[in-house]
């Protein structure tokens, strides 16, 4: 499709777009935003912390990009007016997402009561000592806390902490929609879950595959990475069932001689898989390797098990099969075979597209299988490295926010604070949520994050929401989670500083493995209060007289000597504050072959072909992925078109063009496109570069098509791979 190529990712627009914001944030206040020596509040790729705000974790500056200064341009608006909350919940529905996001700063908690139609702002007060007594008037059994990955590492802390002391494990993170199957897939071959890269090691690769990932929208800082392994003569494989534009030619900001000749080709090769034929590719792929003698014999033998029963297995797996679930030929699978064993150094990058199935887990560990065949784990300059989403997600995974911690963690916390924690199983974040819809939950504290909009079902997850009798809200700004799924619940929302106002200084995580130390300082509202300040005044209110005094962890510094004392790997957190020495995480960066399974040895793992979703009752099925804009960070939507995608709306469908002519469709129709769960009216038909038999749609406003059937080992939702038709 020529007209894909007219449109380059980055360039002059994107400056452009960069400047307009720093003009409406007021060029003041965003450089003392963008300067300080705070760690950037989007996306976990690496910026900020103590070298500046604007200098990554090799040091070079400028490292900035869009992403980065609409993150802070939410959180420079002032607070939203108290008339707002004058107008009740059926005039907030009304708004978009977007909208709701630019009303401003939340500045005051407010509380709707049960059965109410609206909010009013309460006090600090009454608000902490409410949200107390509506958590005693339950049992931890029937209670959840939930957060993004936006909050600190001290904040996440004291808030699983908080949980385990109340009574319950119910305690998860937004990861169980995002990398959850790569935790559990590393973990079954490689026995980590974490990348294996430095970001050092990128400028060592001379391969880099980009798979099931549109970092041009969603990284653009790791654009400048396969930029310079293509300028030193490397190959950049992207495998996506979606041409994207900005992956296939970019102009860098940051890059004069690339703006000038008005963009760089970024990617050397571009597969299209059919939407949920990763594994049957990635299966072509290793047959081809070792049909051709790449594999590295040494490394398989001596650091790997089960090679020989994988091996099996995928030459069991006829070419023919292999070629029709993928349309994609033999000879293009075996080019990219050799590409890859022609290899020195190769690094596997993946996103959602990869995790987003019900076979996401498998997905990971067919990506790892591809590493181990020739030795791209445990050396420098390759490895495997997730493309990790909102800034701190790995942390709060690190520090404990997770249904399940490892048995020598919990005892760790029970000898530091002389606790008897609970070992009964919490529960995982759909299985909250589905607690909730069955009336089993009475309480939820949700830290951050928009969790209606980010779950799948939109219409069961309002339900659930509002089934939960309390809902306890810690957040910088309103969205459309604080409006949806409250009509007959009872909700207070309490206002929180974001990371560059914290009153002391906190760390975070970047997908890297890297920690890094926020001087947080910055005054801009009142009335908000950090996080830990919050958690630990309720902890006050609703642990028993004696307990724990969790006052001690309003300073920050006594956090991270309780979090060094008992998450292994985080010895160096202790003392952050005092050296200002940011670090990586002890034992997960692997420029060695020693691996976490048994004798150090990484696994093999045989994984089955999935069979491919459709639609019921015969219909003419299409399998829609849900995907994010150039103009959205996770669910936060900070401009309405796409313009990586022909300017596409946030209510459009994206679908091959011969697709389009075989169902009477032309460009520009309005078109209703509906699943087994949910329905889509009026969407703007755009013809996109992507195979038949594919539909893209918006996230989060397609999740309304999106069932509640989740991978069985990571319980991740199938936002990737959802059968959907189109209804005239």
């Amino acid at each position: 499709m020529p007209h894909q190529h007219q449109t380059v990712g980055g360039g002059p627009k994107k400056v452009l777009y960069t400047l307009q914001t720093v003009a409406r944030m007021g060029v003041g206040k965003a450089a003392k935003a963008l300067t300080a020596r705070n760690t950037c509040k989007a996306c976990a790729y690496g910026m900020g912390g103590q070298a500046g705000g604007m200098t990554n974790e090799l040091g070079e500056f400028p490292s900035v990009c869009n992403k980065s200064v609409q993150a802070q341009s939410t959180d420079i608006q002032p607070a939203i007016p108290h008339a707002i909350f004058a107008h009740p919940l059926a005039d907030l529905k009304e708004l978009t997402g977007r909208e709701m996001e630019h009303l401003g700063r939340l500045g005051d908690p407010v509380y709707k009561p049960a059965g109410a139609d609206r909010y009013s702002v309460v006090s600090w007060d009454w608000a902490l000592d409410h949200a107390a007594a509506r958590l005693l008037a339950t049992t931890p059994d029937r209670t959840f806390f939930y957060s993004s990955g936006r909050s600190s590492n001290e904040a996440g802390f004291i808030f699983q902490l908080l949980a385990r002391a109340f009574g319950t494990n119910n305690v998860n993170n937004c990861s169980y929609y995002c990398h959850q199957a790569t935790s559990e897939g590393l973990a079954t071959t490689i026995g980590k879950g974490t990348a294996t890269v430095e970001l050092a090691d990128l400028k060592g690769a001379d391969l880099i595959f980009v798979i099931g990932a549109n970092p041009s929208s969603n990284h653009p800082r790791f654009i400048h990475m396969l930029k310079a392994c293509r300028d030193r003569g490397g190959q950049v494989i992207v495998i996506n069932p979606a041409r994207e534009p900005g992956l296939v030619k970019f102009a860098v900001p940051k890059s004069p001689s690339s703006m000038l000749k008005g963009g760089d080709e970024i990617a050397s090769d571009y597969l299209q898989p059919r939407i949920g034929s990763d594994v049957a590719l990635m299966t072509g792929i290793a047959r081809a390797v070792i049909e051709k003698g790449h594999a590295d014999q040494h490394f398989v033998a001596a650091h790997t098990r089960g090679f020989e029963a994988f091996r099996a297995s995928v030459l069991a797996q006829s070419w023919e099969s292999i070629e029709e679930k993928t349309c994609i030929s033999r000879a293009r699978i075996e080019e990219i075979a050799d590409r890859y064993g022609e290899a020195e150094n190769a690094v596997f990058a993946w996103g959602m597209g990869m995790t987003h199935h019900v076979h996401g887990v498998e997905n990971v560990e067919m990506i790892a299988n591809l590493a181990l065949l020739r030795g791209m784990v445990g050396k420098r300059f390759a490895g495997l490295l997730p493309l990790r989403g909102h800034s701190n997600v790995q942390g709060i995974g690190t520090i404990g926010v997770k249904p399940v911690v490892a048995e020598d963690v919990f005892a760790a916390m029970e000898r530091a604070f002389g606790l008897t924690l609970s070992r009964t199983k919490g529960l995982d974040t759909m299985a909250c949520l589905a607690a909730a819809h069955r009336g089993e939950m009475d309480a939820a504290v949700i830290m951050g994050g928009n969790l209606y909009g980010a779950s799948p079902d939109t219409n069961w997850a309002g339900e659930a929401l509002d089934r939960i009798g309390f809902k306890l809200f810690l957040t910088t700004t309103l969205n459309l989670g604080h409006v949806h799924g409250h009509d007959g619940s009872e909700s207070l929302i309490l206002p929180v500083t974001a990371r560059d106002e914290e009153w002391e200084p906190t760390t975070q995580e970047s997908m890297f493995n890297f920690v890094r130390l926020s001087d947080g300082g910055i005054d801009r509202l009142a009335n908000v209060r950090p996080e830990s300040v919050i958690l630990c005044d309720l902890a006050e209110r609703i642990l028993p007289p004696g307990q724990l005094d969790f006052r001690v962890f309003k300073t920050h510094s006594k956090v991270r000597e309780a979090i060094a004392e008992i998450v292994p790997g985080m010895e160096a957190l202790a003392d952050i504050d005092v050296a200002k020495r940011e670090f990586h995480i002890r034992n997960r960066v692997l420029h060695e072959p020693s691996f976490g399974g048994a004798e150090g040895k990484a696994s093999f793992v045989t994984v089955k072909l999935p069979e491919p979703v459709s639609a019921p009752d015969g219909r003419t099925s299409l399998t829609l992925a849900t995907i994010r804009s150039e103009g959205q960070f996770n669910t936060i939507v900070y401009e309405d078109a796409d313009s990586y995608r022909k300017s596409a709306p946030r209510w459009s469908v994206l679908l091959n063009a011969e697709d389009m002519a075989a169902l009477g469709v032309a460009e520009g129709d309005a078109v209703n496109l509906a699943s087994a769960r949910g329905k889509m009216t009026g969407l703007k038909a755009i013809a996109f570069d992507i195979p038949r038999g594919s539909a893209l749609a918006y996230y989060p406003e397609a999740n309304v098509l999106v069932g509640t059937e989740i991978d069985p080992r990571s319980k991740t939702p199938a936002f990737k791979s959802v059968p959907v038709w189109i209804e005239h």
